[in-house]
């Protein structure tokens, strides 16, 4: 039985360029954060500043984490290798969507911990269960934090794993996602004002995933289709 490779990498890794604009959106996340730009008007809007901002990281690590998972059920789909042909275009967007997914969520996670308001604390995003606020919805949060860390190392250190355990880690993309994507809905308050949003992704990774599996599970071989291709003749 072959055992899965990982697969070619065409001009897959962030250089000056992306470094660059990750270092720029870090500092302006920073100064906008520390009131340098467009300062608060009053102290109620002084103490919602830090919590906006950790939510818009937030909502754009989801929305970037909804993107690589799509892309990567393009890149895995049946039809993609012989009639699509996109992986050569596709890929190089698909690995750096999880840098900056990853870059965002460090923002999200940093300005939560420091906001007061939030009643987190640094150890209450980083160990599930130790959250004041909402302990259950943050602690899914953080699994989905080191999900996204496993699936993205292994994906870049394959070398250092048996043959074919980066693909079964990889898989796990979906997961990270639906623990993103539950974090958000249970922990925030804004929710019903943003179930637009959420309902969005979730169901576009879910048609585009349906219809992955489905076409794969077509094309599988049932006890049927082999009966009728030993009584073919030559």
């Amino acid at each position: 039985m072959p055992v899965a490779r990982a697969p070619a990498r065409p001009s897959a890794r962030l250089g000056v360029p992306g470094l660059v604009v990750l270092g720029a959106v870090a500092g302006i996340a920073a100064v906008f954060a520390t009131d340098q730009v467009l300062p608060a008007t009053s102290a109620h809007q002084a103490e919602l500043r830090i919590w906006l901002g950790a939510r818009a990281a937030g909502f754009t690590a989801l929305l970037l984490l909804a993107v690589q998972v799509t892309l990567g059920l393009v890149l895995s789909h049946p039809t993609n290798k012989a009639t699509w042909r996109l992986s050569k275009r596709l890929f190089p967007w698909h690995e750096h969507a999880w840098v900056f997914t990853l870059a965002f969520t460090a923002v999200h996670v940093v300005a939560i911990a420091a906001d007061e308001y939030a009643d987190v604390g640094l150890l209450g995003a980083l160990v599930p269960g130790l959250s004041a606020y909402r302990t259950v919805p943050v602690a899914v949060g953080t699994l989905a934090l080191y999900a996204l860390l496993i699936t993205g190392l292994t994906a870049r250190f394959t070398r250092l794993l048996p043959a074919g355990w980066w693909l079964r880690l990889h898989r796990l993309g979906l997961a990270v996602l639906g623990l993103a994507w539950m974090h958000g809905v249970l922990a925030g308050t804004d929710t019903p004002e943003l179930g637009w949003l959420y309902g969005t992704t979730f169901a576009a990774v879910a048609l585009a995933g349906t219809y992955r599996y489905w076409v794969a599970r077509a094309a599988r071989p049932t006890f049927a289709t082999s009966l009728d291709s030993q009584e073919t003749p030559s």
